[in-house]
């Protein structure tokens, strides 16, 4: 199935997902900003709470393309010991990474979310939630970095994904959930008719929207 845009896939993954709905131990965290639109929908099919989760790569000094860990919303950084030893970079000279991108991150943050504090996930049920997985390497460096915030249960729950990488997944997590794993995969793009980049506005606008709903829930039972 090529999906029409993102709404549209997170409708479609969203009855995938039905046994998480109306749970209150659940949450749903999107994967900025591609993810974000996909998990609106699920969240609001579920009657979750909906949040982001904002992961940056800490790049190898001089080889900012090699990741040496990431930092993640909550203050969360998981460093990746073998590259570290390998390439015998300082604690300092990680310090200055993690404090450079740890900037970056708060500012995306408080682009998307504004004055809302995030979610409290320790303890729940976290529905991480993306627009597609080829090599899966955002939503790993997501899901280590969770794992620190120490959740009761990790499901990774996207439209589209490449077989191999749900495999490989289900390894790290509690559940995988891929509304369809299309062999050959190719790229997440491919399975999109619309897979224009989203912006941070709509990123605000699906949280702000999902915020309300949440708030206006109890009058509308």
């Amino acid at each position: 199935m090529i999906y029409r845009d993102r709404r549209e896939a997170g409708r479609e993954l969203a009855p995938f997902l039905r046994r998480y709905a109306d749970d209150p131990s659940v949450i749903v965290l999107a994967l900025p900003r591609g993810g974000v639109p996909v998990a609106y929908e699920v969240a609001r099919a579920l009657h979750a709470p909906l949040d982001v989760f904002v992961v940056r790569k800490l790049g190898l000094p001089g080889q900012p393309e090699l990741a040496m860990g990431a930092i993640a919303s909550g203050g969360v950084r998981v460093l990746n010991d073998d590259v570290i030893a390998v390439s015998g970079v300082s604690d300092e000279a990680i310090d200055e990474v993690s404090h450079r991108e740890r900037i970056v991150l708060r500012e995306c943050e408080r682009r998307y979310r504004g004055d809302r504090p995030p979610l409290d996930v320790h303890g729940r049920t976290v529905l991480l939630v993306d627009d597609g997985l080829a090599t899966g390497s955002s939503m790993r460096a997501a899901v280590s970095a969770l794992q620190q915030e120490q959740p009761a249960r990790i499901v990774v729950a996207v439209p589209v994904a490449a077989a191999s990488t749900c495999r490989e997944l289900a390894q790290e997590v509690d559940e995988v959930v891929c509304a369809q794993a299309p062999e050959p995969f190719q790229a997440v793009g491919f399975w999109y008719e619309d897979f224009s980049p989203t912006t941070d506005e709509e990123v605000r606008d699906l949280l702000e929207a999902a915020a309300h709903e949440r708030l206006a829930a109890p009058q509308a039972h």
